[in-house]
Order: structure tokens, then sequence, then C-alpha cells
């Protein structure tokens, strides 16, 4: 029986998608989404949903939020996404939902210009400094320790006279014209926000007007505080019923126990297959050589000791770095080797030297170099914390080394989020967590009691079931078998011939993919485009455009893909994206559930992995094509329906001829002068291979 508030929202929500231009059509998969949120919302509820490509998920999901009443945060994982609902969705139901409501925007701080900052690099040439606060608004009050003066003269502790005329070392470094280009932009915009730039910046141009949450000290400490427009973000997003935020400035606010975030009633989680992950990351610590570099710049920007002091901070990092170097993917447990616990105990020595000269910057200097000190405290502090956290890590933390050997990275992360997101977030509000690829059995990981109704999956408006093929190779080697990869090489060809190009083939290593190019570039008539040949939006762009040509991409190509009509055909994939059996952290996890591991852990992340590849076929209702997984395991593995269940229901075969012929009948309905093989180069292409 339908409850009101799923009768409210299916009925808002049948009006507002007949107002979409060119008029909206129904889609059942999407009303059983809103009705199932605005149950869950109503009931004080979690909710699961699977809803696949072309759902239309946002509308299903903010239509009973926004009629809820009840103030909700999105978080999304994909700037794609963010800018979706902040350019469309959201304004759209503004206009057409009968029900008033505001939204905002959100981002970490360093996504703003730092008004201080920019003050301390460009000094305003007169008038009012840049800033969102409102004509008239008076000053902040001096900080305390009385009225700015002059700087003091440089000494042993005090600031130096670079401190005065540089930031940190960083505009040093930036190109002039750059930062004033950047100073003229923060006279006029209103929300400071980097995204609204005309042209991207430099990192280095940036990270001189900008901070971060370990640096900045705060409004209430800042000599600029009244005109932040990080600040300014956060009072919007205070007052609005709808906050679309990140993902991993959510997984901040929960690691910071909700000191990020305004108060809210609603967590939306989109894209949530990747919720574990994020917040994994977010809750870790990290520390590499870059934030011994970055707490050197400070020091630099504010003291007058260049000499042991400052170098001894700035080339801590290095230090570090060789003692990590040959523990490079380790998990580390206590007692950590020598080498490294001196290593460690060393840069820890060094950064109290420098806390203890930042203690004796004099309190008589200027607004400006107060807040440079402030800021060089507050990062040196945080650093000197996390080095305490990686020298005794707990039970429910993994230490490990990760990175390149060039800058390798000591990480401490949780052992699993579920009791962090058990006691920061389900416990406190209704979550609803949504995405296209969500595989059965994430619940327990996530910290949610496993119910028999966890995953409500509401399908895809797409016919797949007639416009699209689910191949396995399943009479191919497995891989772990040498002859494999030859046979995997045979069968790619086989499927791009009978194609006609059209093709994203899928690796799960640069290895992978290099030797299938190497194996098929002199074979087949056809461009083939390979990842890391052009910038990523040129090489789509490319492959979008001519219908006979084939991408070769790995794993950063597996998600975000959106390529429509028949120049997409094919997607082949070489293997299942089983995670890497060495990674720490996931062998850690792996020990600590037993037996189970495999189904518990790999088997659900190459479930999802999959579908993000296999997504990549069907963008569109009038899509058409075939999907190719060239590892038989998919067919004759245990755990292979598990990982088949989180895919589109294709029709599904073994035999690469009826495959083959598929493709083939594709192009003929898409090309009706007929296959390319069967055409002289004069009719308008050139043979041979491009690329």
């Amino acid at each position: 029986m339908a409850t009101a508030a799923a009768t409210r929202a299916s009925a808002a929500l049948a009006r507002v998608v007949a107002a979409l231009p060119g008029g909206g059509e129904a889609r059942p998969g999407q009303d059983v989404m809103a009705r199932a949120v605005a149950d869950a919302l109503a009931g004080h509820r979690h909710l699961v949903v699977r809803a696949g490509t072309g759902t239309g998920k946002t509308l299903g999901y903010l239509v009973p939020a926004v009629l809820s009443h009840r103030r909700t945060v999105v978080a999304t994982a994909t700037r794609a996404l963010q800018d979706q609902l902040a350019a469309k969705d959201l304004p759209f139901l503004q206009d057409v939902l009968d029900q008033p409501f505001s939204w905002a925007v959100l981002k970490g701080r360093s996504n703003y210009v730092c008004v201080q900052r920019l003050a301390e690099v460009v000094p305003s040439p007169g008038g009012a400094p840049p800033g969102p606060s409102a004509p008239g608004a008076r000053p902040a009050p001096a900080p305390s320790g009385g009225p700015p003066s002059p700087a003091a003269p440089p000494g042993r502790h005090g600031p130096s006279r670079a401190g005065q005329l540089a930031l940190d070392g960083l505009a040093e470094r930036a190109d002039p014209d750059e930062l004033a280009s950047l100073a003229r932009w923060a006279a006029t915009t209103a929300t400071g926000d980097r995204a609204e730039l005309p042209a991207e910046p430099s990192d280095t141009a940036w990270a001189a007007v900008s901070t971060t949450s370990r640096d900045c000290p705060g409004a209430a400490r800042c000599p600029r505080g009244d005109r932040c427009f990080a600040e300014a973000a956060r009072a919007r997003a205070a007052s609005a019923d709808v906050v679309v935020v990140n993902l991993h400035l959510y997984g901040l606010d929960l690691a910071s126990d909700g000191a990020v975030l305004p108060d809210h009633e609603v967590t939306v989680i989109d894209e949530a297959h990747v919720l574990e992950d994020v917040i994994s990351a977010t809750t870790a610590v990290e520390v590499t050589s870059h934030r011994f570099a970055h707490v050197g710049r400070l020091l630099r920007g504010i003291l007058a000791d260049t000499g042991d002091t400052v170098t001894g901070v700035a080339d801590a990092g290095t230090v570090l770095s060789s003692a990590l170097v040959p523990h490079r993917d380790q998990r580390l447990t206590a007692p950590l080797p020598d080498a490294l616990a001196g290593a460690l105990a060393a840069v820890r020595r060094r950064l109290v030297a420098a806390q203890e000269a930042l203690r004796g910057v004099p309190d008589d200097v200027g607004d400006d170099v107060r807040a440079r000190a402030v800021r060089a405290r507050q990062a040196t502090t945080a650093l000197l914390e996390d080095l305490d956290a990686v020298v005794a890590p707990d039970d429910a933390h993994v230490l490990f080394v990760t990175g390149p050997p060039h800058a390798p990275v000591l990480r401490l992360a949780p052992l699993d989020v579920a009791d962090l997101l058990r006691e920061r977030l389900w416990s406190r509000r209704p979550a609803v967590l949504t995405s296209a690829t969500l595989a059965p059995g994430s619940g327990p990981r996530l910290g949610l009691p496993q119910r028999a109704d966890e995953l409500l999956d509401v399908g895809s408006p797409f016919d797949y079931g007639a416009n699209a093929v689910l191949y396995c190779a399943a009479h191919l080697p497995r891989p772990g078998d040498p002859r494999w990869e030859a046979a995997a090489v045979e069968e790619l060809a086989a499927l791009l011939a009978a194609a006609g190009g059209r093709t994203l083939a899928l690796f799960t290593s640069y290895r992978a993919m290099d030797r299938a190019l190497e194996a098929l570039r002199p074979r087949l008539p056809f461009p083939l485009l390979a990842q890391g040949e052009l910038p990523k939006q040129a090489l789509v762009e490319r492959f979008a455009g001519d219908l006979d040509t084939c991408l070769f991409a790995t794993m950063s190509f597996w998600q975000g893909i959106d390529v429509p009509g028949p120049s997409l055909s094919l997607v082949t994939i070489d293997r299942l994206p089983f995670p890497r059996p060495d990674d720490p952290l996931l062998q850690a996890r792996r020990q600590h559930v037993g037996a189970g591991a495999f189904l518990a852990i790999d088997v659900p992340r190459a479930a999802t992995l999959l579908a993000q590849g296999v997504g990549r076929l069907v963008r569109a209702g009038t899509d058409r094509g075939a999907v190719a997984v060239l590892d038989p395991r998919l067919a004759t593995a245990r755990y292979g329906p598990k990982i088949v269940a989180t895919l589109p229901r294709m029709r599904r075969t073994r035999d690469r001829a009826e495959v083959e012929a598929f493709l083939r009948s594709l192009r003929a309905h898409e090309d009706p002068e007929g296959p390319r093989e069967d055409r002289h180069p004069e009719d308008g292409d050139a043979a041979g291979p491009r690329g």
C-alpha cells in the first residue's frame, strides 16, 4: 500500500518530468526510486538503490528529498555529477517544483582563493580588498596583541625580509602576470571558486593564493576573515535546504565528527560504489615528502633563520623518503624497522625545533606576518601529530608504504570503515545510497545491517535484452595459463574485425594494452588510438568522431567515458579486474575477514569495476552493441554468477560466431556501403593503421 509520502513524491516527479525541455518521458525505475526514497525518509530508514544508466536517479532522489522538508546533503564522487546538479538539476527543480527551496555547493577550502594570501602576494592597488562581504561591512578587529604595527626587523626568530616580500616561497616560483590576473579576478568574483576561472591556473600560482584546512587559522584569527570566500560558502551552505559536496569532503566531515559541514537531517550518497574507498582515504593519515617541503616553505616565509631550522625541515622529506623506499607496497607492524624508526625520530626532532622557533615570533608584528606565523604553526603541529600516529599504529589501523619510488607515501588507514559509518552516519540520520553499479552484499562492509531488501534494483529504461549482447570467451585458457595472452590477442583481433573498429578496448594493465597494440596495429585496417598518446579528452573526441577508430585504454577509462552512438559498438575487457593480491591494506582486510575474504572483498570489488567498464557501452536509448570479456572465469568460476548479477540484463552468449554476426549486422545498419574490408581505399577511407 502506497504511503502518503510516496504518493506525493510520485505525483511531483510526474509534473517535473513533464516540464523537462522537449517533454520528458516517464521512467518506471525513476518513479519506483522516488517512491522508495520518500518512504525511507518518512520512516527514518536507510535505502540502497541500484539505478541503471538512463534511470534519472538525481531527480529520483532530489524530488522526495526536497518534499521531505529536511536539510539534505548530497555527496558525489565526481566533478561531472556535481556540475550536473549545480548547473542543471537543482536550478530546474527550483523553477518547476511546487516546493520552494534553496541550495548551495560547498567545496574544500583549497578550492577558494584566499583573500589573506592574495593580499600577501599581490597588494591591493587601493579600495576595498577582494572578498564576498557586502559593501559597508566593517573590517575584522585586530587580533589580540594590539593594533597592527610595522614588521619587526629581522632577527633570529623574527620575520625575515623574505617573509615580508614573498609568500611561503611559492610566490617566488609563480608567474607574476598570472598572480596579477588572479588578483583581478578575485576583485570581481562573487564566490572565489577556482572552477569559475576562465582558464585553469597553474598549480604553483593557485597554491600561492589559496590555503588548506591544515593551514587556515579560521576566520576569527585571520586579519581578513570577514572577507573569506570559503567562510562565505560555508554560510550559504548553512542556510540552504540542499547542499552539494564531494564525497571526499563528506568523509572529512565524518572524520572530524561534524566539524566541516552544516548540520543536516538527510544524506544522499551518489556514486556510492566508491564510498568505502573514499571514506578510508579521507580518514587515513598520510606522511609524504611534499608535506615537509610545504612546511619548509611556510617557515621560510616567516623565520629569519634560513639555516638549520628551515633547511632541516625542508630536507626532512628526503630523509624519510629514503627510509621508506625499501618498504614500498609493504605493510608495517610494530616495532618498526630500525632504519625507518630512526628516520621518523630524526624528522620529528626537526619539526619540534621549528615549532620552538615559531614560538619566538614576536607579537608586535603586522597582521599579515602574524597570519603567516599562525599558518606555519598549524601545519607544523598537524604534521607532528600525524608522525606520532604512524609511529604507534593500533590494531584498528593498517600502516603501509605506497606511492611511486621517487615519492613514497607512509599511510595509516582504518582496517574498515564500518564502525565509523555506523557511529557517525547511520545512527544519526537516514541515508540514501545509490549508484548504477552497486554490488550485492556491500551493506556489512559499510556498517549497514544485512537485510533481505538491502539492495533495491530499479533497473534501466534501456532495452538491454534487445540491444546488447554480453559475450564471454569461455573457450580461452584462464589468465594464469601461459597460453592465455596470445589467445586473448587473437580473440580481440577477430572481434575488432567484426566490429570494423568502433571499439573501446579496456585493459587491466598498461603491459597488456601495449602488448595488444603491438600485435594488432600491423594487422587491422583501421586506427588504433591508445591512452597516453593524446590528452584524455582529445582521445575521446577523436574516437567519438571517427566510426572506424578503436581506443585502447587502462583503468582510468573504465569510468566517466560517455560516447553514445555507433562510434562505440563494442567494449572489450581483457580480464576480470580483481584487486592486486599484494595490496597491503586489502591483505590486512582479508586476514581480518578470514576464510570468506575472497567472496567478501575481492569479488564485490571486481564486480563493481567490471560493471563500470560494461556501462561504457549503452549511454542512450538507441545505442546497440556488445561487451566481450576475454576472461573465461566469468562463465566458468563458481563466483561468476555473483559478478554477472551486477551487470545490465543483456542477452548472453559464449559463441563468438554469434557475437561477430551481431556486430556485422550493426555495421550493415549504420554503414550501408558495406563492411570496411570489402571497400576500396579510393572510396574515401585510407587503408592501413593510424594513430
